[in-house]
């Protein structure tokens, strides 16, 4: 316990407090069993520890934060960590990378520990992550009627620009955006140049750690990928080496062309997948992977058995990483309002448009010489485009929408 202790105080103590993702504040911390979900990248561990900071500011030996692929982990379980850390007077106990907890017993895995800890030791709160949302709905424990889950996406674009000290700037609802946009859009542009700011953050400003080695940024999004497909959804299904190379196939496809609108039949042709049954399991994996996201037309029912009209990389920095020279405008577009629109709202595939939210407002993107007659006669339909600062009436900058969260 005392190692464990040191390498925590360590962490916690270094850890930087000059920004803050927005989830931090919505997060409520009151609750005693907390899930953060999202992808590898995103910045769940550091997120953690700036809460396990607050903590630790109070009473040092109240807080511990732990990760799993410890080689402590090997010989110690996680309730045999809880409850020793519980004797010597803990109270938060931050779990990280539970995907990588080497499990003790058969069918008996880190969710079935931390259902026990949860019962057993009513004082502890516990907050836990883990790198691959695949794993996460894996466990063998029943927490939903336990835990509070909250999902940590990329930055958005107004994160980045607080980030990078350039400004900060409230977050809007949709609503506002819609209502609002040229003011609101008014009130930024006499501050900053947003245009060349837009375009850095949809090459290099979704990860956070792409300023640790701006460099080697494209392959370390690589890096993950590969992770994903090669380790994390291997982990969760039987499949095998020839099925990862089709994986990989279909997210080169889904990257590579312009918005990508599947004929299924044909994909699975050309991956020699079987049957349509298969395709949408492999689409599955890589949508709970967070590498691609799925635009149906209906939200409702068994979205396994749902075709998707559209599909898109999950962010506009995963474009780049894939396609360096060969990203093309409309997915980065259409690939960036879905990824910011998805996280607070409910996105889907219109009649008409490119995208339909909340059941209420079409949407279609573009650059801004998009012709306004395609959305004639279209009640609440609205323009969303890209290379100009300020909209009117329902042209709205596409930039605008990087400003929800």
């Amino acid at each position: 316990m005392e190692d464990l202790y040191a390498v925590s105080n360590k962490l916690i103590n270094i850890v930087k407090t000059d920004f803050y993702r927005s989830l931090f504040e919505d997060i409520d911390w009151n609750q005693r069993l907390i899930e953060i979900r999202g992808s590898r990248g995103v910045g769940k561990t550091t997120l953690m520890l700036q809460k396990a900071k607050e903590y630790h500011n109070f009473n040092s030996q109240s807080v511990l934060y732990v990760s799993l692929d410890d080689s402590y982990f090997y010989n110690h379980s996680i309730k045999e960590t809880a409850i020793q850390f519980s004797q010597y007077g803990g109270q938060y106990l931050f779990i990280d990378e539970v995907h990588k907890y080497p499990e003790k017993y058969k069918a008996y895995d880190w969710s079935s520990e931390i259902k026990n800890i949860y019962d057993q030791i009513p004082e502890l709160k516990i907050v836990y992550s883990g790198s691959s949302i695949i794993q996460l709905y894996k466990g063998n424990g029943d927490l939903s009627r336990r835990r509070s889950t909250y999902n940590l996406n990329g930055l958005s674009f107004r994160e980045y620009l607080s980030m990078n000290k350039i400004q900060n700037f409230n977050s809007l609802t949709t609503e506002e955006i819609i209502i609002g946009h040229v003011d609101i859009a008014n009130q930024i542009i006499v501050k900053i140049k947003i245009l060349p700011h837009f375009q850095n953050y949809i090459k290099h400003g979704y990860y956070p750690f792409y300023l640790e080695n701006p460099k080697q940024y494209y392959q370390r999004i690589k890096n993950i990928v590969n992770l994903i497909l090669e380790i994390d959804i291997p982990s969760v299904t039987d499949i095998s080496f020839e099925t990862i190379n089709k994986i990989k196939k279909l997210l080169a496809a889904i990257s590579s062309t312009v918005p990508y609108t599947p004929n299924l039949t044909r994909l699975s042709s050309n991956l020699n997948i079987s049957d349509l049954r298969t395709l949408y399991n492999y689409l599955g994996f890589l949508e709970n992977a967070e590498l691609i996201s799925l635009l149906r037309a209906d939200a409702t029912g068994n979205k396994i058995l749902q075709k998707p009209e559209k599909i898109f990389p999950d962010n506009t920095n995963l474009i780049y990483a894939l396609n360096q020279t060969n990203a093309k405008i409309g997915l980065i577009r259409e690939t960036f309002f879905n990824n910011q629109l998805s996280y607070s709202d409910v996105v889907n595939y219109p009649k008409i448009g490119d995208f339909i939210v909340n059941n209420n407002y079409t949407i279609e993107v573009g650059g801004k010489n998009k012709d306004s007659k395609q959305l004639k006669n279209i009640n609440n339909s609205y323009f969303a485009l890209d290379n100009i600062e300020i909209g009117f009436g329902n042209t709205i900058p596409l930039w605008l929408f990087g400003f929800l969260y």
